[in-house]
């Protein structure tokens, strides 16, 4: 009979306790901007906060690829989808990098060239993003010399129309490594710092750049990754 009377009493304190937990979590979940449950401290903490601590995937190293395409050497190829850039160096060759790209709204494709690069560059945010940060976050965001804290990084590459005309968005470094490899930013490219400074030696100015957009349906058109011994074979001698 005790024993009856423990095991209930054990069972009861059991599903008091699960409640009891349930409804911790359900209060901290709906704390303002906490949206991610980080099961090594047992918070729910804004996204921003675990990526911090976050180093970019292994598969977003720059390295040198086999690639197949139609472009010139020298082009930059921006694949929006897969999270890489390409430089091409030679007729079946590229380096490739991993980036961060513009989150959902901010997409964008195209072909622009490459009108200028700086070290170490000063950010001025446009009007439509000082109004928005201070819309939405109540945040306000000001001109900013280059340096270490710079959101533009150690290098920037600032892209044109064709015809001409500034597009607005940047292949730049960033000091937020762990961004690399995720939809984030307002449209810009991002690169590691040391990415980007290796970018910003082998590529020159004048350069075709073409921007993939985020449904990856133009890529075919442009690249693809991997040896291909059909075309090593028919475009020999030429």
């Amino acid at each position: 009979m005790l024993r009856n009377i423990a095991t209930a009493l054990a069972f009861a304190f059991t599903i008091a306790l699960g409640f009891s937990l349930f409804g911790t979590a359900e209060s901290q979940a709906r704390e303002p901007g906490a949206n991610i449950y980080d099961h090594t401290t047992g918070k729910w903490v804004k996204k921003r906060k675990i990526y911090r601590n976050r180093a970019p995937a292994a598969k977003f190293r720059r390295r040198t690829v086999s690639i197949t395409t139609n472009e010139p050497v020298g082009t930059i190829i921006v694949d929006t989808k897969s999270k890489y850039l390409y430089h091409v160096t030679s007729k079946r060759r590229a380096v490739r990098y991993g980036i961060g790209v513009g989150r959902e709204g901010f997409e964008w494709r195209g072909q622009t060239k490459l009108a200028r690069k700086a070290k170490w560059p000063s950010w001025t945010p446009p009007k439509e993003m000082i109004e928005r940060e201070w819309r939405e976050n109540k945040r306000r965001v000001s001109f900013m010399k280059g340096g270490p804290k710079n959101p533009l990084g150690a290098r920037a590459l600032y892209l044109h129309w064709p015809k001409g005309g500034d597009t607005g968005y940047r292949i730049h470094g960033t000091n937020e490594p762990w961004s690399i490899g995720l939809s984030m930013s307002s449209g810009c490219i991002r690169m590691l710092n040391k990415d980007v400074e290796h970018l910003y030696n082998n590529v020159k100015l004048g350069s075709k750049v073409v921007v993939i957009g985020p449904d990856g349906k133009d890529r075919r058109k442009f690249y693809r990754e991997g040896f291909n011994p059909l075309r090593a074979i028919f475009s020999r001698g030429t």
